[in-house]
Order: C-alpha cells, then sequence, then structure tokens
C-alpha cells in the first residue's frame, strides 16, 4: 500500500439479501434458491483518501455513507473487492457502544483501551484526559448504567478523540451534549485536523458542518459515488441534486392526488 494513502477502497461490493419475512431468511441458510431482493449498500466503490485529508460524505439515507464507514472499522464486512486502512482509526459511530454497564467510567475507558490494543501505559495517560474532556466529575466512579444518554456520549467522545488517532471518522457525531460542550467537541476536532495533521472523514447531512471542516467531498447515492471534488463543488452538486430529487417527488404526489 502507498505510505501517503490512508485509505483505499478497490471496487468495493456490500451486498445485502432482503426477504420477507424471518421465515424465508432463516430458510434461505439451507436454500439459496429462496427469493429475495438484492442491495448493493456499496456498489462497485473505488476511492483513495490520502493521509491528512478531510473528507465529507454526503448522500441521503440509504446513500452507502455509513456502510463504508463500518466497513473501514471492520463493525461489517464488504461482500467483494479490497479495503486498506493505513494508522490508528478511531470512530465516533455510535458514542455510546461497547460500554459495559456494570463497569465505572473509569473501568470503560480501561476496557476500550484493552480493545483498542493501547499498552498499560498509555491507558494511564489517557485517563486523565478523558476525565477532563468528559467533565462528568465523581460520575466517572459510578457504574455507566447510571449515567444518561448524554452522559455516555460524552465520555465515548473523550475517549476517542484523545488516543491519538491517525485516522478519524465521525458519523453525524458532532452535536454531542449542550452548547458549550459542543463548541468543546468541535474545537478538539479542529485541533486534531490542524495541529495533528490526522485524516478525517465525516458524514454529515449538514452541509455548514462539512464546509468548516473539510476541503474535500464525495456525494453517494444508491451505493455509489455520484461525485468526488472540491467541498464547495460538492455541496453544491448535492444541494443540486437533492432539490432535484425533491422537485420530482413533490410532482409525482401531486399527479397521485389528481388521479
Amino acid at each position: 500500500m502507498d505510505n501517503d494513502i490512508a485509505i483505499e477502497f478497490k471496487h468495493v461490493f456490500k451486498t445485502y439479501r432482503l426477504y420477507k419475512t424471518d421465515k424465508q431468511r432463516f430458510r434461505a441458510i439451507f436454500n439459496k434458491n429462496i427469493p429475495c431482493k438484492i442491495v448493493n449498500a456499496a456498489n462497485d466503490i473505488s476511492l483513495k483518501i490520502h493521509k491528512g485529508e478531510s473528507v465529507a460524505l454526503f448522500g441521503r439515507n440509504g446513500a452507502g455513507k455509513s456502510t463504508l464507514l463500518k466497513m473501514i472499522t471492520q463493525v461489517t464486512y464488504q461482500t467483494s473487492g479490497e479495503i486498506d486502512v493505513n494508522g490508528r482509526v478511531s470512530a465516533l459511530l455510535e458514542l455510546t457502544a461497547g460500554f459495559d454497564p456494570e463497569f465505572t467510567g473509569i473501568e470503560n475507558i480501561e476496557f476500550r483501551g484493552h480493545i483498542l490494543g493501547l499498552t498499560d501505559e498509555e491507558i494511564a495517560e489517557l485517563i486523565p484526559k478523558v476525565e477532563e474532556f468528559a467533565e462528568l466529575g465523581e460520575y466517572m466512579e459510578q457504574p455507566v448504567r447510571t449515567y444518561s444518554s448524554g452522559m455516555k456520549a460524552r465520555l465515548g467522545f473523550g475517549i476517542n478523540v484523545n488516543i491519538d488517532p491517525e485516522i478519524l471518522i465521525v458519523d453525524e457525531a458532532l452535536s454531542v451534549g449542550d452548547v458549550s460542550f459542543k463548541k468543546k467537541c468541535l474545537a478538539k476536532v479542529r485541533e486534531l485536523i490542524d495541529d495533528k495533521g490526522i485524516t478525517f472523514l465525516l458524514v454529515t447531512h449538514s452541509t455548514g458542518v462539512a464546509s468548516e471542516f473539510c476541503k474535500r467531498g464525495v456525494v453517494m447515492k444508491k451505493g455509489k459515488i455520484k461525485f468526488d471534488g472540491d467541498i464547495d463543488d460538492a455541496v453544491k452538486y448535492y444541494d443540486e441534486m437533492i432539490e432535484k430529487e425533491d422537485a420530482i417527488r413533490r410532482k409525482k404526489k401531486k399527479e397521485k392526488r389528481l388521479f
């Protein structure tokens, strides 16, 4: 793999088989001829992201954006094709996932650190950074099952942005907590991009946030890449695509009412 490349997709497909009932899904384990609908959440994706790039992924729900992120982080795997990842990945996909509810906040930091392959020394350095960032005070010594969803999100965000990632992946997770904490999160992401030179990959419906943090934009539709280029051009393409789709939808809805 080219040392300048952080992430590369090579003709990647992610195929799902959709069955009408659970019974059909179960029968399909033993009989491949059970009828189903084939959906390619990723449809022949080829994409290179260089180290230090900041890239926004746009597209409506179901376009395939989150599927790409999940394949990068190996939450799910491609049906075919190759995906190469070069660097330590920190993913803000589901901030509250992976916590043991009976563990305290501190114990969950240690738990997550071991899963990420950190040494005991690295985990010891990580704990005070997360404590300071998450601002949970005495709750860090309480079981996570006593946390609100917002407190869990703070803990999750605090862990992921403080493990010195080389690649930071964010899926609509920049709106954590109250206004002041949200600003703190945005400032931390900005610091990682500007000062640490990390590779940043963002999935968002907010073109404003994307323009603020990213220099490159990729627009997806039905599992395919429709546009890849400068962020301003990508935002324009995405906005025009959405406007066109909405106009067609309104026209069809109007015609349906008439008949």
